[in-house]
């Protein structure tokens, strides 16, 4: 008999997450050594936050969670709020209920900040690489990661000494003279240490060897 392609509503759902996650997944090793190192970093904790005020979000949850955004290559936290929000698996591992909705994602930004600023989240890698699980998955052999270099929407004039004269709208001086006025730079030596694109922040200058020009270029990883 076919069963017919309805959506039956209940009136009361009971879900265990920890039923929803196959007991040989990845994430379930990495969770528990993860728990581990945020029991050790309670103190810490207890420092950073005032015992009086409104509630934030658990920090505890919240290194979870920027765990999961290293994990699976989410690019903003809006993203991450939005797949905490429909994903059981990530309500899992951030340990986040059923019913709980996800954060706002300039709250989640704003709380994420804190841990950064007093060296949380540091101290929270730390205890995880020490613990003798991780320690026996290291290596200091060494890796080259392949990238390309994608051309930029910025010319090699646009590049400004980071010190420079600035105008009233904290941009450098437009040159004047012409579309080509000032832009004889050949000599001039030039780093991503002291200048910066001012159409593409973002653009670096690369080579891509020895004797080769260096270009106004984007690194994208491969």
């Amino acid at each position: 008999m076919r069963g017919g392609d309805v959506r039956t509503g209940e009136l009361f759902s009971y879900v265990d997450l920890e039923d929803r996650v196959r007991k040989d997944h990845p994430l379930r090793a990495i969770r528990q050594i993860v728990n581990d190192a945020l029991v050790s970093l309670e103190r810490d904790f207890a420092a950073l936050y005032s015992p009086i005020g409104r509630p934030s979000i658990a920090p505890e949850k919240l290194l979870r969670a920027m765990l999961l955004q290293a994990f699976y290559s989410i690019r903003s936290e809006r993203l991450l709020m939005e797949r905490l929000e429909y994903d059981l698996l990530f309500r899992w591992f951030v340990d986040l209920g059923i019913d709980d909705p996800a954060w706002d994602h300039s709250v989640f930004s704003k709380n994420r900040d804190r841990l950064l600023d007093g060296d949380i989240a540091a101290k929270f890698l730390g205890a995880i690489l020490s613990q003798p699980k991780v320690k026996r998955l290291l290596s200091t052999d060494h890796f080259s990661v392949d990238g390309t270099l994608v051309e930029a929407w910025a010319s090699m004039k646009s590049f400004k000494p980071k010190d420079g004269p600035r105008g009233d709208n904290g941009e450098p001086p437009s040159d004047s003279g012409g579309r080509n006025a000032g832009s004889d730079f050949h000599g001039e030596r030039r780093s991503n240490e002291t200048h910066a694109s001012t159409t593409d922040p973002d653009a670096k200058l690369y080579k891509k060897g020895k004797g080769k020009e260096a270009s106004c270029a984007l690194w994208a990883m491969g």
